[in-house]
């Protein structure tokens, strides 16, 4: 399995971006795409994911007023984030995640496979 976040870059505060997570390689139908965050100095921080199979969807609690994931409607690996209302604590590395598990969770160590990160700056 491979996964591959883009669309980072830097925003000012009050804006928003859309990053994307290209993933392939599955060999099963089941698994959850998550988008996580890594700030400096910190550990990874679950964001929201999504199932495959049904396109439900977790949130962390916080993060669900201003962000939205979800998936193209006619390739279901491709996994957007919509980020809005952006604050410098939003910096961050995003990546994203693919877990080969039929529920939702959003904490790292659930996840099997890691791309690259895309990083996100918020700052004036």
């Amino acid at each position: 399995v491979q996964l591959q976040a883009s669309g980072g870059g830097l925003v000012q505060p009050g804006g928003s971006l859309r990053l994307t997570c290209a993933a392939s390689g599955f060999t099963t139908d089941c698994y959850a795409i998550g988008w996580f965050r890594q700030a400096p100095g910190k550990g990874p921080e679950g964001v929201a994911c999504i199932n495959s199979l049904d396109g439900s969807t977790l949130y962390v609690d916080n993060m669900k007023d201003r962000f939205t994931i979800s998936r193209d409607d006619a390739d279901k690996n491709t996994v957007y984030l919509q980020m809005t209302g952006l604050t410098p604590e939003d910096t961050a590395v995003y990546y994203c995640a693919a877990g080969l598990m039929p529920a939702l969770y959003n904490y790292p160590e659930r996840y099997n496979y890691w791309g690259q990160g895309t990083q996100v700056t918020v700052s004036s």
